[in-house]
């Protein structure tokens, strides 16, 4: 068999065995981003995290995603000052 086919053979074996799983993997992802988000912003937003020293490392990785964040959770504005991305 060559390269091709083989790789034909790997996305439609992906695509039975993942693909009814899809939407559970989604969700699943986005719930992990957003628990990593409230731990890195946890100061910030006025919870007392020991390892705020060490999360504020991560600040400029998360203000991307920042606005679907805090539209998700529920909350309309921006809850922090520094950051406005409304």
């Amino acid at each position: 068999m060559t390269g091709g086919r083989w790789a034909r053979i790997q996305d439609g074996l992906r695509e039975f065995y993942a693909g009814p799983y899809r939407q559970t993997f989604a969700r699943a992802r986005r719930e992990e981003d957003d628990h990593f988000m409230l731990a890195v912003l946890a100061e910030s937003l006025g919870v007392p995290d020991p390892a705020a020293y060490y999360s504020a490392e991560l600040l400029p990785a998360v203000y991307d995603d920042f606005h679907e964040w805090h539209r998700r959770a529920g909350i309309p504005q921006s809850p922090l000052e520094s950051i406005s991305c409304c």
